[in-house]
């Protein structure tokens, strides 16, 4: 399935060749779509004498040396019929790539994550997070030392709808379709919990404990029933081994079937509060990005709006 036709690979300052680039360029030929590599350097301020003696701009010969670079990052790959191009931007680089992306109309974006400096248990840097939360494509961001292909996936889906509206069905979409070209093992995940649980527990609001359990009881039906639904347009139950249907906290469910199932890479969505453009409902995505040892494709609700542009 040709899912893609424009895609984005930030260099984000590499020299070498990695396995983020060739699975950039791998799906770039299994989708017919065109890749473009693209890196950001920092505006230079050129001192008085040089420019008035050699006539000459510092990001300018900067942005040349990086295309340069680009070039020969990209040679090893180039074929006659499927060329890939390359572009220099100026300025802060999330912000310079979330508006190439937007006028570019890029469908996909692919970076090798860029580990904060001294903290070991976190893959993601500062502008990666900038990107999975605020970009408006899809954003795949690849942890360091990743293998050439991913053997597990998993999707995480939320069922419930919200006034941004519901990433669930891209969710699935680019799985199964990311498991069938990589032909990786696939799971679905779906953790719920009821919400007040813990005030009808204890206190002054203080539930019969058999009006609890059927509480509890009905709201698992629901949730299993919406998420039979979905899965009902991918030709899966949810009685299926690799469907797992959690009671519990979103985030710590996800990141412990992640890891017991070695998953390669999660995909899931990340959704704007009303109002407040590039945050997360309830910090699931958020916690999700900032203790996963996974790769990541973060997906947004049609519609979305960057607070970048």
């Amino acid at each position: 399935m040709q899912r893609f036709k424009n895609i984005l690979f930030y260099v984000d300052g590499q020299d070498a060749p990695s396995a983020s680039l060739s699975r950039a360029v791998k799906l770039a030929e299994s989708n017919e779509a065109r890749l473009t590599l693209v890196d950001v350097i920092e505006p230079v301020d050129t001192p008085s004498e040089i420019k008035s003696r050699f006539h000459v701009e510092l990001s300018d010969l900067l942005k040349e040396q990086r295309g340069q670079a680009l070039q020969q990052l990209c040679e090893p790959f180039q074929q006659e019929d499927h060329l890939i191009y390359t572009k220099v931007l100026v300025g802060l680089s999330f912000v310079e790539i979330i508006k190439y992306v937007d006028n570019g109309e890029f469908d996909l974006l692919i970076k090798q994550a860029r580990p904060p400096a001294g903290i070991s248990e976190r893959i993601f840097g500062s502008h990666d997070l900038h990107l999975l939360r605020k970009c408006p494509c899809p954003v795949l961001i690849d942890r360091p030392g990743s293998s050439a292909h991913y053997q597990r996936i998993l999707a995480a889906v939320d069922t419930k709808p919200t006034e941004s509206g519901s990433s669930d069905t891209l969710v699935m979409d680019l799985a199964t379709s990311l498991a069938e070209r990589e032909q990786a093992g696939l799971d679905v995940i779906h953790a719920w919990d009821l919400q007040g649980e813990s005030t009808f527990r204890s206190g002054r609001f203080r539930l019969p404990g058999m009006e609890l359990e059927n509480m509890l009881r009905h709201q698992a039906e629901i949730q299993q029933d919406k998420l039979a639904d979905l899965l009902g347009n991918y030709g899966m139950k949810v009685d299926d081994d690799n469907v797992h249907l959690v009671k519990g906290e979103s985030a710590e469910a996800i990141n412990q079937l992640a890891e017991h199932q070695a998953s390669d890479i999660i995909v899931m969505g990340t959704v704007g509060r009303v109002g407040i453009p590039g945050l997360f409902i309830g910090n699931t995505a958020e916690e999700v990005l900032q203790t996963t040892q996974s790769s990541v494709l973060a997906v947004k609700p049609q519609g979305f709006k960057s607070p970048v542009l």
